[in-house]
């Protein structure tokens, strides 16, 4: 990560006329600098996430993703689809990436940024037997059979499958505290750190005691050991994150 943090088009890419980003939620952050030149549409799942204020050039809208898209084809210039694995039915990444296909115009590019939620240690030290690893094997395993918490790790070989070329992978680690060298990426862990502590807890509540049936006790035994295991510096613990890129073939 330190000698790139993002996998993004050339910059003309971004001065056309329309862009779709879709995620958990509706940041401003990303649109500022944009302003001047775009017109954005930003699709949620929740109207409770949109932000109190927004630029002039961005529209919200709720839609269910697992739906074929509403959108008119070849509306869009680029689409930007991040952290929506988790929401995104196992049957549904077929569909999802030929929509994403078909609202794109000739020329025009899908960015996807998603987490694979299966905790690594930089250095090799965290285990089978540690509470984090423990949490992404259940969390892995516990929608099986309906959603693809792995997809992220295929994105680009489903990008590819859709028709979109010059497509390009990148894994970079996203770390869980300030463990890192690096002065860039030890600011990302250790502003990371509580979310990290947060999603933990909030991802995994209702699957593992409903779906698994496990007990609140035994829960927030685990949460808490892994919890105390993001704060270990020496476990080096990240999150492996998927950027890909790639050009729906010009006309």
């Amino acid at each position: 990560m330190a000698e790139s943090s993002r996998i993004i088009p050339s910059r003309k890419s971004y001065i056309q006329s329309q862009l779709m980003r879709m995620n958990k939620t509706a940041s401003i952050g990303s649109t500022l600098s944009l302003e001047r030149y775009l017109t954005i549409i930003a699709v949620d799942i929740s109207p409770h996430l949109k932000p109190e204020e927004t630029p002039n050039n961005l529209w919200c809208q709720v839609d269910d993703l697992n739906e074929p898209f509403n959108f008119k084809p070849e509306e869009f210039d680029l689409v930007h689809s991040r952290l929506v694995a988790p929401g995104i039915g196992k049957s549904r990444w077929t569909g999802y990436m030929k929509d994403c296909f078909k609202v794109l115009k000739a020329g025009g590019w899908l960015q996807m940024v998603e987490i694979y939620f299966n905790v690594q240690s930089d250095n090799g030290t965290l285990t089978e037997e540690h509470g984090l690893r423990r949490w992404s094997k259940t969390f892995l395993e516990v929608y099986g059979d309906k959603k693809d918490l792995r997809a992220p790790t295929r994105l680009q070989s489903m990008m590819e499958a859709a028709g979109f070329v010059e497509v390009q992978s990148r894994m970079m680690p996203l770390p869980l505290n300030g463990w890192s060298r690096d002065e860039r990426d030890r600011d990302i862990g250790n502003l990371n750190c509580s979310n990290a502590k947060d999603l933990i807890n909030a991802m995994a509540l209702w699957p593992f005691t409903e779906r698994l049936e496990m007990s609140l006790e035994q829960f927030y035994v685990l949460i808490a050991r892994a919890r105390s295991e993001i704060d270990d510096l020496n476990l080096r613990p990240y999150f492996p994150l998927y950027v890909v890129i790639g050009k729906k073939p010009s006309a």
